[in-house]
């Protein structure tokens, strides 16, 4: 039997302030995938672990086959993992968005890279391996030949015929969640917020084409799993002894009547636990809001981004300022817990409109505010528009002050970003804390606005 090691090389960071720490559930569903045809499969979810610890457990395991998950922030593990183990492993597969779209970097040290949604061509891609026939015939895939290199110009890089999407994602079988260290995710949630949470993903993909958005694995497809398919998983998940499910669904709110019917269903099952999401602002009316929180939903999260419509505009968020302020009011009106994303600092942004950004965000009745700098990531359309200003790689920072990191020319200095970031931040804390009448408030916002106006 052909024994299978799959890795997430994300190590947490020192200074880590994320509240988004969830198990990797990519590689999991396809180990649960890789099972089910009868393979022996190991995780190794390195989120935990020191790194030497992590190596050492990846050399032990002595896999015939490793496939390894890459994306920008993680490249550098991924690659450092891959030379570690590439000349005791037969078969060495890399995937995830950054091999999706570019995938020469990595065929100088990886066997194959697996293009976009993995469960289905991976288990292809084993069974090819298996017979030894050769992987042509695997479609969604780019491979080199055994021993031949991408920089000897010896041979081509074949790119085999796309992999049609999944449409019936409840054939897909649940994430192989026993092979995650969940004991470790759950006592990290309740010490940093008195409880445990985990993920559960009720469709895939987004219609919707952000320009900053990266949908390479999915491909700008949008597909959903059943209400009972989805509430089933929940209550697997919630007998693993988590308290609380985050939907990792890039719009969970999307379909109004799908949710409608699993908060049905989670009634009529008698489920009570507390749960949350990812909405977009136009997809959210008083009916759905109130059938939410009544199901358990105590949070939403919402992707705003810019309080100046010229620059929403130019993000291709197809929303207006008066969704995104009545969205987050319904919300709020209905007793959730209302989370906003905004970005400072985007190709066109001025001074003036980072200020109204900083404005419309701190005016809102939310809870939780992220403020970041715009990041192009590779096969986005803001790659394309920037990429011959960019003039680092990204790299993660550990530090106590900031992970935001502007790696183009945007016109704008890095401590003007930072104040941004810091005066947003600052506004929305004293309104919590104070009310938006404090004359504390209003002190601070007039007289950093000042500042921030003077910045360059």
């Amino acid at each position: 039997m052909i024994s299978v090691l799959l890795i997430y090389p994300f190590f947490k960071p020192a200074h880590d302030r994320s509240v988004f720490r969830f198990p990797p559930l990519g590689i999991a569903y396809i180990a649960a995938s890789l099972q089910r045809e009868g393979f022996a499969v190991q995780l190794l979810d390195c989120t935990f672990l020191p790194k030497r610890t992590a190596l050492k457990q990846a050399v032990a395991a002595k896999a015939e086959v490793v496939g390894i998950y890459a994306m920008v922030t993680i490249s550098e593990d991924a690659m450092g993992f891959a030379r570690r183990l590439r000349h005791q492993t037969k078969l060495l597969i890399a995937g995830g968005p950054l091999p999706t779209c570019d995938p020469l970097p990595f065929l100088e040290l990886f066997d194959v890279v697996v293009s976009g949604e993995g469960e289905q061509t991976v288990s292809l891609l084993l069974k090819a391996y298996q017979k030894g026939s050769g992987f042509s015939s695997v479609p969604g895939i780019v491979y080199r030949k055994a021993d031949s290199g991408v920089q000897t110009g010896q041979l081509p890089v074949i790119t085999t015929k796309p992999k049609p999407f999944e449409r019936n994602l409840d054939a897909i079988p649940f994430p192989e969640r026993d092979l995650l260290p969940n004991k470790e995710y759950r006592e990290q949630g309740r010490k940093k917020s008195g409880y445990a949470i985990t993920t559960i993903m009720s469709t895939r993909g987004c219609p919707f084409r952000c320009e900053f958005c990266s949908n390479v694995i999915f491909g700008g497809s949008y597909r959903e799993r059943s209400a009972g398919n989805v509430v089933d998983e929940i209550e697997q998940v919630l007998g693993m002894g988590y308290d609380r499910i985050s939907f990792a669904d890039d719009v969970f709110t999307l379909n109004k009547k799908r949710v409608l019917q699993i908060c049905a269903e989670l009634s009529r099952r008698k489920l009570k636990f507390k749960w949350e999401c990812l909405g977009r602002v136009d997809s959210l009316d008083t009916e759905i809001a109130l059938a939410m929180k009544k199901a358990g939903c105590f949070r939403i999260y919402f992707g705003i981004e810019s309080g100046n419509q010229r620059i929403l505009d130019l993000m291709h968020k197809q929303i207006t300022i008066q969704q995104a302020r009545e969205a987050v009011e319904i919300a709020h009106q209905a007793g959730m817990e209302v989370g906003a994303f905004f970005i400072i600092g985007y190709p066109g942004d001025t001074n003036d409109t980072m200020l109204e950004t900083i404005h419309f965000a701190a005016s809102l009745p939310i809870d939780y505010l992220g403020l970041s700098l715009p990041y192009p990531l590779p096969g986005t359309p803001l790659f394309e528009r920037v990429k011959s200003g960019i003039h680092r790689e990204w790299h993660p920072k550990e530090n106590i002050f900031s992970t935001h990191t502007l790696i183009f020319d945007a016109g704008f200095s890095p401590f003007l970003l930072q104040f941004g970031i810091f005066k947003g931040k600052m506004q929305h804390l004293l309104k919590k804390q104070l009310g938006e009448k404090s004359r504390l408030l209003s002190s601070f916002e007039k007289s950093t606005d000042w500042v921030f106006r003077k910045l360059k």
